[in-house]
C-alpha cells in the first residue's frame, strides 16, 4: 500500500511539475483572490480586523476545489481508468498517493498565500508561524476529504459543479477549526482544542478513504 501510494503521489507531482498548472494558474488565482479580500477589507481595516484567518481559509477552499478538479481530471482521459484497473493497484494506496500529492501541492500554495496574508492582510508574522502546525494538519484533512469527494463526483455529468455542492458541507467543520486555531495563534485563545478537531478529521478521512476509495472509483 505504501509503495503504491508513493508511486501515485510521485506520478501526480511529476505531472504538475511538467504542466506547471499549479505554478502559472492555481497560485496566481489564489494570490488574486487574497488581494481581492484585502481590497474588500480596505486599507484602514487591514491589520485591525479579525477576519484575516477566515479570509485566508476561504481562499484556500477555492484553491482546493481547483486542485481537486485538476487531480481527477488527469484520470478522466479516455482509457486512463481502464489502464489503472489492469495494473491491479491497491485502491487504498491510490487514495493515499493522490491525497499526499494534493496535500503537498496545497502546502506549497498555502505557503505563498500565508506570505501574502502577512503582506496584504497584515496578519502578525509571529502568530502566523505559531499557527503553521495547525494549518498543515487542517490542509492535510482538506486534501483527504477533497480526494474522497473528487472520486465521488468525477464520474458524474457536470462534475466540476457537483464537486462544490458535495464537498463544501464536509469542508465546513475543517474551515471552522482551522480559522479558530489560526485566530487563537494570532489573538490568543485555545489553540489546541481546535487543532485536535483537525487531527481527528484527518485520521477519519484517511481511514474512510483507505476503506472505501475503491468502491467510489468503481461507482
Amino acid at each position: 500500500m505504501i509503495r503504491t501510494a508513493l508511486l501515485v503521489a510521485g506520478k501526480d507531482l511529476r505531472i504538475e511539475r511538467r504542466s506547471r498548472v499549479l505554478l502559472w494558474q492555481v497560485v496566481p488565482f489564489g494570490v488574486m483572490a487574497l488581494l481581492l479580500c484585502g481590497l474588500a477589507l480596505g486599507p484602514q481595516r487591514a491589520g485591525h480586523s479579525s477576519a484575516a484567518p477566515g479570509l485566508f481559509y476561504i481562499v484556500v477552499v477555492l484553491v482546493v476545489l481547483l486542485m481537486i478538479n485538476r487531480s481527477h481530471g488527469v484520470e478522466s482521459t479516455p482509457g486512463t481508468r481502464a489502464s489503472v484497473a489492469t495494473l491491479g493497484l491497491d485502491p487504498a494506496g491510490v487514495f493515499l498517493g493522490k491525497a499526499l500529492a494534493l496535500a503537498v501541492e496545497l502546502w506549497l500554495t498555502s505557503a505563498v498565500l500565508l506570505a501574502g496574508s502577512v503582506v496584504v492582510l497584515h496578519t502578525a508574522l509571529h502568530g502566523t508561524l505559531v499557527a503553521l502546525p495547525s494549518i498543515v494538519v487542517t490542509l492535510g484533512a482538506l486534501a483527504g476529504a477533497g480526494t474522497l469527494y473528487g472520486a465521488l463526483s468525477s464520474g458524474a455529468n457536470g462534475s466540476a459543479t457537483l464537486l462544490p455542492v458535495l464537498s463544501l458541507p464536509a469542508f465546513a467543520p475543517l474551515l471552522i477549526a482551522g480559522e479558530r486555531s489560526f485566530s487563537a495563534a494570532l489573538y490568543g485563545g485555545a489553540l489546541w482544542e481546535w487543532w485536535v478537531i483537525s487531527l481527528v478529521a484527518l485520521a477519519g478521512y484517511l481511514a474512510v478513504g483507505i476503506l472505501l476509495y475503491g468502491v467510489l472509483e468503481e461507482s
